[in-house]
């Protein structure tokens, strides 16, 4: 039998509710880090109340790894869902690769929660069962396309998916996470517009030649 309305309403309540919560805390802890970020302020800024959040995540570090979970997730589904299978290697791989630039420059909380879990050597994500079996679809994807490219005598031999991974990884953080020291220093910002379409294109280049050398 179907579920009452009301009781589905009531789900959907307690769904739309979680997400607010989540979306609020994300922006609380990429500004403030765990330490800083504070449960009274992400109740006032959401429509609960501290009582409610410790309902639905049972304190503040459960809502911190939760929105980590949440952050992952997105890029992880992105990728995962990602159809290149029918591009040649080569194309494939630029489109995982302009993927995640996109995704990265269109969700900065992301790489500040990253580099806030790093100040803390990984020990919430490390409690994390959920986001220890989000990287194998991402490494999935990255392992067909370079076993495509291998078997066609295009891509060498002594790389795996992580490895690739890394490399794109490492860009795209870089771009975001050091953007005004990188400005302050050499006077150039990573994120002008007019420069967006040439760092897209470079990204790509550089993880085709390293696969081609």
């Amino acid at each position: 039998m179907a579920a009452p309305s009301s009781e589905v309403e009531r789900q959907r309540d307690k769904e739309r509710t979680r997400a607010e919560i989540l979306a609020v805390a994300t922006r609380e802890f990429a500004d403030k880090g765990y330490a800083g970020a504070r449960v009274d302020e992400i109740a006032a800024r959401t429509s609960t109340t501290k009582r409610m959040i410790y309902y639905y995540f049972g304190g503040k570090e459960q809502l911190y790894v939760a929105a980590l979970e949440r952050a992952y997730a997105t890029i992880r589904t992105l990728e995962q869902d990602l159809d290149v299978d029918h591009l040649e290697p080569e194309d494939a791989i630029r489109q995982l690769a302009e993927l995640t630039f996109d995704h990265h420059e269109a969700n900065p909380d992301f790489i500040r929660l990253v580099s806030i879990e790093n100040i803390h050597h990984g020990e919430h994500i490390a409690r994390s069962e959920a986001l220890s079996g989000m990287a194998n679809p991402a490494l999935d994807v990255l392992t067909r396309i370079l076993d495509r490219g291998r078997e066609a005598g295009r891509f060498r031999a002594d790389v795996d998916a992580l490895d690739v991974h890394m490399v794109i990884s490492s860009f795209c953080v870089f771009r975001l996470a050091n953007r005004h020291t990188f400005s302050a220093i050499f006077g150039r910002d990573m994120l002008d517009p007019a420069r967006r379409a040439h760092y897209r294109l470079m990204l790509g280049d550089l993880v085709i030649e390293y696969l081609t050398a």
